[in-house]
């Protein structure tokens, strides 16, 4: 094995807050030699793969301070920690280590390289290996720094707040408590309503003064859209035109992949609704839903109220695009609320083909959008002809837990009441066991997890504090 801080490159990560607010994190990139199979010893043997982590020790009480660990989720790292400021606000009143890990088969950490996304090779891209890995790691970064008692806390957001919780569900022994935001450990493994999250999106954008008008235009505005598809030639070069398209449509066959676009850009913008400018998924204004809407009922007409309301999310406020490639730019996949981009959608694609169970299709009853169904059937079919396999919807009700928790502890579940992901997850605390639900009325996608901001509304600040005063208990 290699000395912890062997590699020595320190970069800044700019991340903006506000117009006139940047914070600085500073970290190590480091290199941890992980197992490639941590449960077949024949198939690899001892073989091993860089994994990629993060380190900053800035305030770390050398040997004594806690391990504050981010259990890294569907995307490179740099991402997370830029996104995780409440680690680096909390770390210097804790003297804490903070370590971002890198999720296997995401950002470098690709097993075997360019091969990582074949079928053969995918089939190591599971949560039980991902636990895995971050169970080796910390237990290896204690090991190296000299700090066999150092109390250990996981983080995560959305799907690394599932792994958060995970880790305490299967690692006790090692990991002493953790904050899982935004986790939908619940609809993840098959449990309750699989509509709830574009019903919600729904809720969000009919939120607010001009919420009613917005919902009612978004419909309408997709009703147009049908209506000019059934013209012909003529109709489609007026919806190319609306959405100011790069390549103009030239089937009608092609509209269904527009409006997953345009359901891809609200439910994204939905999940981040924060109260100040943030870069995590797009440059977006404060209150992008809001903002969306505004542009979306101030139109001249609905369809172009829909193009400009959608395009917030992919111009951003830069607004630097003059065309819309939406081939490029939405990539359809498992997930219908969205899989991102390269190789983590390859990857994402996978885990929702596999053991994650990810929300339905649009029914244009229960929400705003247009007829887009992705039922079991369709799921399975596709993830037969695309990766040659089947879901298993309820498998992490198996090795997961499902809703029957009551059995753990040290785990604070929280989630933000305008976040379409909240109703897949923990929002009551169990009667029995020491875990915590924690709602905050103002608060998007985790954004509990993110640094403090002069525009936080005082139902976040809340929530970091009763995080913190969960934390102090567990390291005590």
């Amino acid at each position: 094995m290699f000395r912890l801080f062997a590699v020595s490159l320190l970069a800044c990560l700019l991340i903006s807050l506000l117009s006139s607010c940047t914070a600085v994190y500073p970290y190590k990139t480091q290199y941890f030699d992980q197992i490639i199979d941590h449960f077949n010893f024949a198939s690899h043997g001892n073989n091993t793969f860089k994994q990629r982590y993060l380190v900053s020790d800035q305030h770390w009480s050398i040997g004594k301070g806690p391990i504050f660990f981010y259990t890294g989720n569907e995307g490179p790292i740099t991402s997370f920690l830029e996104n995780t400021g409440l680690m680096f606000d909390i770390a210097p009143e804790f003297r804490a280590l903070l370590v971002f890990a890198e999720h296997r088969f995401y950002g470098e950490t690709l097993p075997f390289g360019n091969d990582s996304f074949i079928p053969e090779n995918l089939g190591l891209l599971t949560i039980e290996q991902a636990l895995a890995d971050y169970a080796e790691l910390i237990l290896f970064l204690k090991q190296e720094l000299k700090c066999p008692e150092c109390k250990v806390v996981t983080f995560g957001g959305s799907y690394g707040g599932m792994l958060s919780a995970y880790m305490r569900f299967k690692y006790p022994n090692t990991v002493d408590g953790a904050i899982a935001s935004s986790a939908p450990i619940y609809s993840v493994a098959g449990q309750g309503s699989q509509s709830y999250f574009f019903e919600d999106v729904t809720k969000s954008f009919g939120s607010g003064t001009t919420g009613k008008a917005c919902v009612s235009t978004i419909r309408q505005a997709f009703i147009t859209l049908n209506e000019l598809a059934d013209q012909g030639i003529k109709g489609l070069n007026e919806v190319s035109s609306a959405f100011k398209l790069c390549k103009p449509l030239q089937d009608k066959t092609q509209i269904a992949h527009l409006q997953g676009w345009v359901r891809n850009a609200f439910t994204s913008m939905a999940m981040v609704n924060y109260p100040y400018p943030a870069s995590f998924m797009g440059q977006l204004p404060a209150w992008p839903v809001s903002a969306s809407c505004d542009l979306i009922t101030s139109a001249k007409d609905p369809l172009k109220g829909l193009a400009a309301g959608a395009g917030l999310f992919y111009n951003g406020t830069k607004g630097s695009l003059k065309c819309m490639d939406v081939d490029s730019q939405y990539v359809e996949c498992t997930d219908p609320t969205g899989c991102g981009l390269g190789n983590s959608a390859k990857a994402w694609d996978w885990q929702g083909c596999t053991e994650v169970t990810l929300p339905g299709g649009t029914n244009n009853v229960t929400d705003m959008f247009p007829v887009l169904p992705f039922t079991l059937e369709m799921r399975e079919t596709y993830c037969k002809a695309k990766w040659n396999v089947v879901p298993k919807p309820t498998w992490l009700n198996v090795i997961m837990w499902g809703e029957d928790i009551k059995s753990a502890s040290n785990i604070v579940f929280c989630n933000g009441a305008l976040d379409p992901w909240r109703d897949g997850g923990v929002l009551r605390s169990p009667k029995r066991g020491s875990l915590d639900a924690y709602l905050i009325a103002d608060g998007a996608h985790h954004l509990d997890l993110r640094g403090a901001n002069p525009a936080d509304p005082e139902s976040v600040k809340l929530a970091r504090q009763f995080e913190k005063d969960r934390i102090t208990a567990w390291i005590k």
